[in-house]
């Protein structure tokens, strides 16, 4: 039995995009609703947050231990602690209905950031868009409902990604040194009951690890869909993991918070999977 506990009582509205920087010990995330990024060690005592006027949606680290590049709702922002944000690209300025959402720098040294549909209508005119250190930004997939669960192989060669909403998860070929994708391949479309798939991350032996956020539980699957690992989780809403701590041993769990939630839920949680992770890509730099 894999022990899970509570790391950090967030009470985040919607905790997500969890992320290790293994160079100054400190954990990152987000919390969508409540407008704030947060950072802490990684045993938890020393956390501290910073409140947005726009909602952060996802972060990925730089060759600055004290600056993210960061999704808002509206776009992709560099900011560094304590000072303003400063813009680097508009996502979807003219559809009203979209927002940012789960996004990772990748092995190209870009962010990768995903947009959904917020509207009631439910129609899949979300994208996965490619965003450059020099602002520009290219959309990779479109016809998406909720964009979610970016994930790469340690090599770079493998991308996972999956749709909240349409309920798939997608394995393609990655380019590391272009961010071109390739071979398409729907690995699985989990149930409700099986693990909606939010937010996702790869171990070093290329498994993809998925909040299944309708479950509450974390599902580990091989590369063709396998499913390998099946964790409970003490929260009902679980929305990202991510590897960090000493040697990428430990696994970071985000939340969300339901009206019906128990009272762990918009916390951070950690565990040992038994399996390590390793050091997340950086923007601007590349592994090619």
């Amino acid at each position: 039995m894999i022990e899970v506990r509570l790391l950090i009582d967030s009470r985040c509205k919607l905790g997500e995009s969890p992320v290790w920087d293994e160079r100054v010990s400190r954990l990152w995330w987000v919390d969508i609703d409540g407008r704030a990024i947060h950072r802490a060690s990684g045993d938890g005592e020393a956390h501290e947050s910073w409140v947005f006027e726009k909602r952060p949606t996802a972060l990925g680290l730089t060759g600055d231990p004290r600056t993210l590049a960061i999704a808002c709702e509206d776009g992709v922002y560099l900011w560094s602690v304590g000072e303003a944000p400063v813009l680097l690209a508009l996502i979807e300025p003219d559809e009203p209905r979209t927002r940012c959402n789960d996004g990772k720098v990748g092995p190209d040294g870009a962010f990768w950031i995903g947009t959904m549909n917020e509207a009631q209508d439910g129609e899949a005119i979300a994208r996965l868009w490619r965003v450059r250190p020099d602002g520009v930004a290219q959309c990779m997939v479109e016809g998406l409902r909720t964009s979610n669960g970016l994930a790469w192989t340690a090599d770079g060669r493998t991308m996972f990604h999956s749709d909240s909403r349409a309920q798939f998860i997608d394995r393609f070929a990655f380019d590391p040194a272009t961010g071109e994708l390739s071979q398409r391949t729907r690995i699985v479309e989990p149930t409700e009951e099986a693990g909606r798939p939010d937010g996702g991350t790869c171990d070093a032996q290329g498994r993809y690890w998925s909040a299944g956020v309708s479950a509450g539980c974390l599902n580990c699957y091989a590369a063709d869909g396998a499913l390998l690992v099946r964790i409970p989780l003490p929260v009902d809403g679980p929305t990202c993991p991510c590897f960090g701590g000493e040697d990428f041993a430990a696994m970071f769990v985000t939340s969300l918070q339901r009206p019906e939630s128990p009272g762990e839920a918009g916390g951070v949680h950690v565990l040992e999977p038994g399996v390590r992770g390793f050091a997340s890509f950086r923007f601007g730099e590349t592994t090619s």
